[in-house]
């Protein structure tokens, strides 16, 4: 089964230099697809994604939103005919953009009142205050590590290194998690900055590592209150984006005991980043300052 995870098309005006250019020229663009995400045979999420990774990213989504704890909690997970389209050698093919979850425990599950969509942008705004957040966390965020400004810049150096679909469409964001020295654990890449997000942390759920308190998540976009969020259910007190964090996702962070860094840039062998709360788990022991 292939993900196609990019995709040409033709350009119909180009300027460069503020000169006006009528050529036609091909232009690699990152895919964007729905995902009709069903759990129990009921449709409970419709989000927009860039295909691949999916058993991850919903695995990330259903533990953010409360419904499983732990790889256990999944029966079964399959994909169901979705929508056949013709591609470009004229062959049909199943788009794979339709896939029902089967939890052990089908009553122990928050009851489905209605599917609810999430874009490539916004996430999904279950949680709409930081009261409501603090009240699902079930773990708490001493810090158990700090971690010294240069692992953390040269993470933010070698992200891109992984980063295979934003090379070719400049179009994607990824989320990494990375271990207090900076050594990368895994990457993933979606149009969605939260999907990126529940793919990374759907990875380390299949992989039994859950709850990820020794664990930092970089992300290539800007820090908002869904990513903090779905960090905290994960049990990751360290989160550091490569833009800004909202205020929101400053105040979630510091109402938990998370490390929130913004503006994580750089440059050469020095960088510079700010830390908008949780300084506890930054190391400037090696500092001349």
């Amino acid at each position: 089964m292939g993900r196609v995870t990019a995709s040409t098309r033709l350009t119909r005006i180009r300027i460069r230099d503020g000169k006006l250019y009528h050529s036609e020229r091909p232009d690699t663009v990152a895919v964007e697809e729905p995902l009709d995400i069903r759990l129990n045979g009921q449709q409970l999420s419709m989000t927009m994604r860039t295909p691949g990774h999916d058993v991850e990213l919903i695995h990330g989504f259903l533990h953010a939103e409360g419904y499983i704890t732990s790889r256990e909690d999944v029966r079964e997970a399959r994909y169901c005919d979705g929508a056949v389209v013709e591609d470009d050698s004229g062959l049909e093919r199943n788009t794979y953009n339709v896939m029902d979850f089967t939890t052990r425990t089908i009553t122990a599950a928050p009851v489905i009142t209605k599917p609810f969509l999430t874009s490539s942008a916004c996430g999904a705004c279950g949680s709409a205050s930081i009261d409501q957040v603090t009240k699902r966390v079930r773990h708490d965020f001493v810090p158990t590590f700090a971690m010294q400004p240069s692992h953390l810049l040269r993470a933010q150096r070698e992200l891109g290194d992984g980063q295979a679909a934003f090379s070719k469409t400049g179009g994607v964001h990824a989320a990494a998690l990375l271990t207090p020295e900076g050594e990368r654990l895994v990457l993933r890449e979606d149009v969605g900055r939260h999907n990126a997000v529940d793919k990374v942390i759907g990875w380390a759920l299949l992989e039994d590592r859950l709850p990820l308190r020794d664990t930092v998540l970089l992300v290539s976009s800007r820090a908002s209150f869904e990513i903090v969020q779905k960090a905290a259910m994960a049990g990751i007190g360290f989160i550091a984006c490569v833009s800004a964090p909202s205020s929101l996702a400053i105040d979630t962070a510091a109402r938990l005991g998370i490390t929130l860094c913004g503006f994580v840039r750089a440059d050469g062998d020095d960088g510079r980043f700010n830390v908008y709360c949780g300084m506890e788990r930054i190391d400037l022991s090696g500092s001349e300052n």
